[in-house]
């Protein structure tokens, strides 16, 4: 008997646009955003290895919208007229993404003036006319009308790949309460806003689905509402009735428009690899092409198709970048739930033979600092991972719970191996895990840690997440925590998820880090990032961690009087503010300062964002007050007040742990592009520092009893490093002989310093080192852009190394992609050729700050890293660094050991750029100390 037909539908512009925003910016090697092609690629590659492994169709194509209006617009000229433009980076990867379905030897199909709905409902109905069963790829609800499940025909269903779902008509009426016949029906009333279909206002799913059921259909809707009980609903229901039919017809899907190719042209055949490869190298897709070459498909067996050819013999690569080296595919199933004491011992004495092993912890909460270990996984080869649960079942003390290894005995088992210098520890943000277990007494060294190493390779590329990089480099998509305990009001705690749920998840994290160590440490030292990863960021992992754990005390009593005097404050500006807005309004409302300031004061100037609102951000009230209008300067301070009342004076009584009475933030080693520290939950990197007010928040943090707090502050470290970097004379020698630098470019470019000319020297400085432009001065300066732009070439004509170094930077940058630190750490800027100019102007700014702010932070974070241990070596182990504010470091010391510590500090602050690099500028610290941080400041 031969085989039934069945055709797969995939709907190519869903994936188009779910792979733009799944995956950040990419370019090819031309240059040309890929991004979005790169994640189409291997979502479609995905694809055809899941339906082959599944036996799944016998015809296949893929189906795209073509660009221009469709016959929808002549029947409704405002059909998708609100739809925003595609984004502009990808507008020029749309031929690229058709390219790469051809590069596959799948039918590309699109049609003018018709949607690929349209497309995809008219091959259905050919098909099932045919007698084949039809899959459509696809999430897009519209098409839930064409699914069908009759006892004795063909029947047709959708596949959403992203979840992995499979939905004919029992998941067609979950969805919508009805049948797919009757979806039509629901979408007219309801209406789509991002399609500007109309609808009928006030009708959303729910009641939709309830007049439909209610009544049978729209026409029977329509009909009865003239009998309904006065209501809302009513009224818009008679009142807007042409529109729910007019959206009926454009909802409805056309089924019998003429077949592009013919559906035996759509038979699924062998996959040729030389296409295909041609295609991955074209545009750098580097490890997918060395999957053809290998014969090693993501997650699976060499060939993509049903009777494929063998794929061809391995090439040389001609590039110095390595490709993952070819390992076994990532099969949950084979993970091991480790729950004797002997399967323990096993893994142990494996991983020491191995001498690496990737660790990973599970935990009841994300607070490192108090969370509860649930268990601990281990992967000491691709594909050889385990679980060991360790604190599953529920907390009641009569909760049933599975069988696992006692708590204490497993901890002491795995102490000594963590601890082990023979063995490598290897991680994926291995400061979290080092933190939870810090609380058992347990120590992990040595380590790798892949976010950092991903960090070092890569900043600016993309994020570094373990999903992310899986998906990168290991085109494998990890399960999520979502996955494993959901959301909301049902979310489950880890330790109550059954335990072969929790050995995917938890050894697939181990698995997957270990397979990207493996191609990460490979990269480094052939990219240039290993100096910068061993040097600086690697052994900020357990020093940050510990600062974490210290964390620092507040006083919440005065908090809270703070908060109230904020609260007084406020109202007091609001009033002053409603006094010359001529009415009460709300304040917090962007939406109606907007109608205040530009509709009912009409001040001039106001931009309107695509929402139709009046933009009220802060650049917009900035440059009102510079236009000297007091009301912008009166929301600016209740903003202000009201920024620091709600993320500070408030939030932090409510973030004192209760276990240690004292507040925890958590520092991310990749937050910020550049290689500083971000901090989070409090975020203290934000306290305002020349402000009254940013000086009383920092009066709330707080010395130990008998204990004082140490603030040392790089002074002016841009700029010195900027007189390094740029070789400029004058500023090396003012720095060497201790000069106001200030003072020294006031005479340089005014021919004198003053109160005056030393402040506009003071924001030139910085300025320039942000490349700002002639605008950008002008604005800060008050004065016109004309004399901002001499201002800036009197600066240059003075400075000559400084406009040297700034166009070296941007030559180099797009000439490489990345700009360097003195440690050799990258930053790379996808849009430094950019066609938009805003993005393009952004960009080299970023770039031309990059290098001399990413050396600031790889210094003090040397710093950092030699600090225990040079305090530890002077007998002042019980002085603790507990923050670090970007130029800055706060530690806690006891009264009697505040002075020898801070001559440990200054020494280790001021050294940390040797041996490895000797500045021609001193780096002065400056020290204070005190009760509280403020004072200290």
């Amino acid at each position: 008997m031969s085989q039934k037909n069945h055709l797969y539908l995939v709907d190519g512009s869903g994936y188009i646009f779910r792979a733009y925003h799944r995956l950040p910016p990419l370019t090819n090697p031309q240059g040309t955003p890929v991004g979005a092609v790169y994640g189409y690629t291997t979502m479609l590659w995905k694809l055809a290895k899941d339906l082959h492994d599944a036996d799944g169709p016998t015809h296949l194509a893929v189906i795209l919208d073509h660009s221009g209006k469709s016959f929808r617009n002549d029947i409704y000229p405002d059909y998708k007229a609100h739809r925003p433009p595609a984004p502009e980076d990808l507008v020029p990867q749309f031929p690229l993404i058709r390219d790469a379905t051809r590069a596959f030897s799948l039918p590309c199909i699109e049609q003018e003036g018709f949607e690929a709905d349209d497309l995809i409902a008219s091959y259905t109905e050919a098909a099932v006319a045919a007698g084949w069963d039809v899959t459509i790829v696809s999430s897009d609800k519209d098409l839930m009308q064409l699914v069908r499940e009759p006892a004795d025909g063909p029947h047709v269903d959708m596949l959403d790949t992203m979840k992995n779902v499979r939905v004919g008509e029992v998941g067609v009426e979950e969805k919508f309460g009805v049948g797919p016949k009757l979806v039509g029906d629901i979408l007219a009333l309801m209406g789509d806003s991002a399609d500007n279909v109309p609808g009928v206002p006030g009708i959303g799913p729910k009641t939709a689905t309830k007049l439909i059921v209610e009544h049978g259909d729209l026409d029977a809707v329509l009909a009865a509402a003239a009998t309904m009980k006065p209501s809302k609903l009513r009224e818009n229901l008679i009142e807007h009735e042409e529109k729910a039919r007019l959206s009926r017809v454009l909802v409805e899907l056309k089924s019998d428009m003429p077949l592009p190719d013919p559906l035996d042209d759509l038979k699924l055949g062998a996959i040729p690899p030389v296409p295909l490869k041609a295609f991955l190298d074209e545009h750098g897709f580097r490890s997918l092409s060395a999957k053809v070459d290998t014969g090693v498909t993501p997650g699976g067996p060499p060939t993509l198709p049903r009777g494929g050819a063998a794929p061809a013999a391995p090439a040389a690569d001609a590039s110095s970048t390595p490709t993952l080296p070819p390992m076994p595919a990532i099969d949950r199933s084979a993970y091991e739930c480790v729950t004797t004491i002997d399967a323990l011992d096993r893994w142990i004495a494996e991983a020491r033979a191995a001498h690496v092993v990737a660790v990973d912890t599970e935990t009841a909460s994300l607070d490192s600092v108090t969370g509860r270990l649930v268990g601990v996984s281990l992967a000491t080869a691709p594909g050889k991972a385990c679980y060991i649960p360790l604190g599953h079942g529920g907390t009641d003390m009569f909760a049933e719970k599975p069988d696992q290894i006692d708590f204490d005995t497993a901890i002491n088992r795995l102490r000594t191996l963590f601890a082990d210098d023979a063995v490598l520890k290897v991680g994926h943000n291995l400061k979290y895990d080092i933190g939870v277990l810090a609380q058992h007494g347990v120590t992990i060294a040595p380590y790798d840690d892949t976010l950092v190493m991903s960090f070092a390779l890569d900043a600016g590329k993309h994020q570094h997440g373990l999903d992310e990089l899986a998906k990168l480099h290991l085109d494998h998509i990890c399960l999520t925590f979502k996955e494993m305990c959901g959301t909301g009001k049902s979310q489950i705690s880890f330790a109550e998820v059954q335990l072969d749920r929790a050995t995917e998840y938890a050894a697939e994290d181990a698995d997957v880090a270990l397979r990207l160590w493996k191609l990460l440490k490979l990269r480094l030292p052939i990219e240039g990032g290993t100096r910068v990863y061993e040097m600086v960021d690697r052994p900020l992992a357990a020093i940050v961690e510990t600062m974490e754990r210290a964390g620092i005390m507040v006083n919440r009593d005065y908090l809270a009087k703070l908060s109230g005097e904020f609260a007084t404050e406020m109202l007091r500006i609001e009033g002053e503010i409603h006094g010359l807005a001529g009415q009460p309004f709300s304040i917090g409302s962007p939406k109606q300062l907007g109608e205040i300031l530009f509709d009912k004061l009409g001040l001039k100037g106001g931009r309107k964002g695509k929402s139709g609102d009046w933009s009220t951000d802060l650049s917009e009230l900035e440059r009102l007050e510079r236009d000297g209008v007091p009301i912008a300067r009166k929301i600016l301070e209740w903003r202000q007040l009201a920024k620091l009342k709600s993320t500070y004076t408030d939030a932090l009584q409510q973030q004192i742990n209760a276990k240690t009475g004292r507040v925890h933030t958590s520092y991310s080693l990749v937050g910020a592009q550049t290689g500083r520290l971000s901090s989070t939950d409090p975020n203290l990197q934000n306290i305002p520092i020349r402000t009254e007010t940013g000086r009383q928040i920092r009066d709330a943090f707080i010395a130990a009893p008998g204990h004082v707090l140490i603030a040392a502050d790089y002074s002016q470290i841009e700029l010195r490093l900027a007189a390094h970097m740029a070789d400029v004379p004058e500023l090396k020698e003012a720095f060497a002989q201790g000069q106001d630098i200030h003072s020294a470019t006031a005479i340089e470019l005014f021919g004198e310093s003053n109160r005056d000319t030393r402040g506009k020297a003071k924001t030139v400085n910085f300025s320039i080192l942000y490349g700002i432009s002639r605008w950008g001065l002008a604005g800060r300066l008050e004065i016109t852009p004309d004399e901002a732009q001499a201002l800036i070439a009197r600066y240059f004509e003075r400075f000559p190394g400084i406009s040297d170094y700034i166009t070296d930077t941007l030559e180099g940058v797009r000439a490489k992609g990345y700009t360097e630190t003195l440690f050799g750490r990258k930053t790379w800027f996808p849009r430094i050729k950019a066609a938009n100019q805003n993005e393009r102007a952004g960009s080299e700014r970023a770039a031309i700050n990059a290098p001399i702010q990413g050396t600031s932070a790889d210094l003090i974070k040397r710093a950092m890293a030699r600090m225990p241990k040079a305090l530890s070596d002077a007998g002042l182990s019980d002085v603790k660094m507990l923050l670090q504010v970007h130029d800055e470091l706060v530690f806690e010391a006891p009264e009697d050991k505040a002075a020898a510590a801070s001559e440990i500090i200054r020494a280790v602050m001021a050294g940390a750029a040797e041996p490895a690099l000797k500045l021609s500028v001193p780096l002065e610290v400056e020290i204070g100390t005190g009760k509280s941080w403020g004072e200290a400041h």
